[in-house]
Formats: C-alpha cells, sequence, structure tokens
C-alpha cells in the first residue's frame, strides 16, 4: 500500500512540474524575464530561479526548505536572494508582459460584447513580527479594525466574468513620517526601478490609480469598465478615472460627500431617504441620476441589505446602464476578494519568506502573483471546453457570464466581509469558497492536459 502510495505521489509531481513547465514555455517566461532586464545571477540562468521559486508553495515547502536547506539544487541560496532583491529588475514590466499573452489566449474564448473589467482593491500584507523591514509602517486593517505592522497591498487586476489576473500592484508603506518604523535603507541611481518603486511606496495610494489604467491599456490590455470599493469612491478620483473607462463602485454615506438632487446637496443617506422605493420585497430599492460636486453626472442604485432596513448603494459613471446591469457587473469585483484569499492562504505570499528588503518583497509577490495566473489559467482550461480543441471551439458555446442573482449574491458576500469585525460573519464562509476553487485547480493539474496546437498558434500569433 505504501509503494503504491508513493508511486501515486511521483506522478502526481511530475504531472506538476510538466504542466509547470509547459506554462512556462508556452508564454515565453525566460524570454519575458530577459526583456524585464533580469538577467544571470552569479552563474546560474534566471528561468532556473524563477522556476525553482515559483514551485514551492506546489511542493509544500518553504524557502528556507526549498532552497536554502536543499542540497540537490545547482546554485546556492545567495544566487536566489541576490536574483529577489536586485533593485535593477523591472518586474513590474515582466508581470504585465505575461498577463498580455493570457489575456490574448483568454480573447479568443470570450466575444467581443461580453464586459471585462479592471478591479482595484487594496489588502494588508502583514508583518506583525517584523521590527527592521525596509518602510515598514504601522497599516490599518478593516478586518480586524486595528492597525498592524506591515504595508499595504494596492492591486491593479483584469477580469472577464470567468477568469481574474492580477496586472499590476504597489507596496504601500505609510505617506506619514511618524507612522513609518523603518524607512528607505537603500542608495539607489534614481533611474532604477528600485528606486521608482520607494517612491511609490511612501506616495497616496489613490494617486497610483490613473498611472496604473494608463500604463495597462497602453500595453495592449482591453477593458469596458473600472470596478472600485468605497474607499476609492471620491468624486475628484471618479472624474480622473471616468475620462478613461466608465468607473462602477460602491459608495458609502459619508459626512463630506455630497449629491446633488432636486436642487439640494444631500449626503448619501439623505438622498436615498428622498427617493421612492420600489414596492415589496424588490431587490433593487431606488436609482437615481444626481450630480457629484465636480459636476460629473453619477447613477446610483440601491440594493437591498440582506439585513432589514439597510441598503448598499452602487455608483455608475456611465448613466444609461440599466439598474440591474450597474449591479450585475459590479458583481465581477468579487473575483479579487477571492485573489487575496488564495494568495495569502495557498500561495504563501506573506509566509513563504521573511525578507527584509524591499526589492526582495517586490519581486517575490510578483512571482506568487506569477502563481495565481498560472492556476486561473489551468481553471480556465478545465472549464471551458474550448481549450481542447478547434472542434470543441466550434461546437461549444461560450462560458456562462455572471448573471443578476449572483451579482446580488456577491455584492451581499463583499457587504458582509466589511461586517466580519463586529462577529456577524466568519472566515469560514470567504474560506470555503477558496477551498472550492482551489480544488478545481489541483483537479486539473493532476489531469495534465496540454495546450492544442490550435491554442498554441493563440499565444504564438
Amino acid at each position: 500500500m505504501d509503494t503504491t502510495k508513493q508511486y501515486h505521489e511521483q506522478q502526481e509531481a511530475k504531472r506538476l512540474h510538466d504542466r509547470i513547465t509547459s506554462f512556462i514555455g508556452d508564454f515565453k517566461v525566460g524570454t519575458l524575464l530577459n526583456s524585464s532586464g533580469i538577467r544571470k545571477m552569479r552563474g546560474v540562468k534566471p528561468l532556473e530561479l524563477f522556476t525553482v521559486i515559483f514551485m514551492l508553495p506546489f511542493q509544500g515547502v518553504n524557502f528556507a526548505q526549498g532552497i536554502a536547506g536543499n542540497p540537490a539544487l545547482e546554485f546556492e541560496k545567495d544566487a536566489a536572494y541576490d536574483f529577489l532583491r536586485n533593485p535593477k529588475h523591472n518586474w513590474r514590466k515582466f508581470m504585465l508582459g505575461l498577463v498580455v499573452l493570457v489575456v490574448r489566449f483568454l480573447d479568443v474564448l470570450t466575444n467581443d460584447q461580453r464586459e471585462k473589467v479592471l478591479i482595484f482593491d487594496d489588502s494588508t500584507y502583514d508583518r506583525s513580527r517584523s521590527k527592521v523591514v525596509e518602510l515598514l509602517s504601522w497599516v490599518y486593517d478593516h478586518n480586524s479594525g486595528k492597525s498592524i505592522k506591515g504595508l499595504k497591498l494596492l492591486t491593479f487586476g483584469w477580469s472577464d466574468g470567468a477568469s481574474f489576473l492580477p496586472l499590476d500592484f504597489v507596496l504601500c508603506s505609510s505617506t506619514k513620517a511618524d507612522k513609518r518604523i523603518q524607512g528607505i535603507k537603500k542608495k539607489l541611481d534614481k533611474r532604477s526601478c528600485g528606486y521608482k518603486r520607494r517612491q511609490e511606496a511612501i506616495t497616496k495610494s489613490t494617486a497610483h490609480l490613473e498611472t496604473m489604467v494608463k500604463r495597462v491599456l497602453a500595453g495592449g490590455i482591453r477593458a469596458d469598465y473600472i470596478l472600485m470599493d468605497s474607499w476609492f469612491c471620491f468624486p475628484s478620483l471618479l472624474a480622473t478615472l471616468g475620462q478613461h473607462l466608465p468607473v462602477i463602485c460602491m459608495a458609502k454615506n459619508m459626512p463630506k460627500i455630497f449629491y446633488r438632487y432636486q436642487g439640494k446637496w444631500l449626503t448619501l443617506g439623505r438622498l436615498f431617504a428622498q427617493l421612492k422605493k420600489r414596492p415589496g420585497r424588490a431587490r433593487i430599492l431606488a436609482s437615481v441620476v444626481t450630480e457629484t460636486r465636480r459636476g460629473q453626472q453619477v447613477k446610483i442604485v440601491f440594493v437591498r441589505h440582506h439585513q432589514k432596513r439597510k441598503w448598499l448603494a452602487v455608483l455608475s459613471t456611465k448613466i444609461d446602464l440599466p439598474d440591474e446591469e450597474i449591479v450585475r457587473i459590479y458583481g465581477k469585483r468579487w473575483d479579487i476578494e477571492v485573489f487575496f484569499k488564495m494568495m495569502k492562504h495557498y500561495l504563501n505570499l506573506e509566509r513563504e519568506t521573511q525578507l527584509r528588503d524591499y526589492d526582495g518583497m517586490v519581486a517575490h509577490i510578483t512571482i506568487a502573483m506569477s502563481r495565481y495566473i498560472f492556476l486561473s489559467f489551468e481553471q480556465r482550461c478545465h472549464d471551458d471546453p474550448r481549450t481542447l480543441g478547434t472542434l470543441f471551439y466550434a461546437c461549444s458555446s461560450e462560458m456562462r457570464d455572471l448573471n443578476l442573482i449572483e451579482a446580488l449574491q456577491r455584492l451581499t458576500s463583499i457587504a458582509m466581509e466589511k461586517v466580519r469585525a463586529a462577529g456577524i460573519v466568519t472566515e469560514d464562509v470567504v474560506l470555503m469558497l477558496v477551498d472550492t476553487i482551489m480544488s478545481v485547480a489541483v483537479d486539473t493539474i493532476q489531469k495534465s492536459r496540454t495546450l492544442s496546437p490550435f491554442n498554441r498558434s493563440i499565444l504564438t500569433g
């Protein structure tokens, strides 16, 4: 029995290695590394270093076990550390280049009428046990309701409703010097990627949003809407981002944010009180076209909360969208919540290595996000039969897009996240969904399917 089990595990490990090798080859990871200025370190090819670090969570080991304490490797741990900590490596260019190739593949599986969205959100990068991490600061954790030692991970992603892919990120420290436990430790050339990343870290996070949108659109990513949480719902930001794409975001009742209605400036709560509500147990309570302080017209849709006499508000800068469409499209923002959960619980975003160097953390986060891109690609190949070849592509229908009911469920789940700190919702609710998605990805790896010649032509075309 033990021999059979051992043989089975060996075969699974081999299939996993083959799938990762296929992914790295099909999407030209070695070429992307080279074009991003990531070159040979201590005589070791960057692709070899990248692959070893990439595979750590799939092998069930951390950085110390898989690299520092692994005598089977052909390089020493110093080569891996130098690979991660080099301030000249342009990891942002690498990740965007990888995602562009994957999106090109996914675009063939979706028609032009299906909405593709860009999503902003942030999450804490917890380093509570650290003292000397570069740019370590006190950041507020909305889930726990208290400040922790760490950084903020502002993430920008793409979704077509079936697959989510991270595009870019900024690892933010506090903008206030008195809240930063550690400052910048390296003296770098101002032209280097490391210097520019550090300057981003101590700049207000909302200042990066427009730059990130421009960068990905110029890189070839196509999208129809920008989705954001209520933390970014400010008139100035809506006006800025609205110049590039329509914005749909959650709105919350804030005392200093007003909307013009019937000649009066009202807060969101007072605006809702003025509106006529739909009768019965309607899921959408009311909607209104109003104006912000920036003179921008927006449409606000009020949705029934799962708690009595509570409501949620979704704002759209595209005022001709039907109420149901606004809610349905915003439901796609849930994908980034799942992304953060999987990154932290399965892909070792925070606990794989205890790097103190800011460049090292940026490089490791990029590799961890590349793992998610791999899993997202594998899941799509598993779920969409048209990835099997031209026959299935011609005969099969497109994967179903998110509908209104699912969007409302996601919207409620997002609201439940906000009140978790009050004890109303437990962590198990969200982890259950993540476990389901992870099981599909693992099943895909075990099936070890390869890309057909048809799909390979998409990547090289």
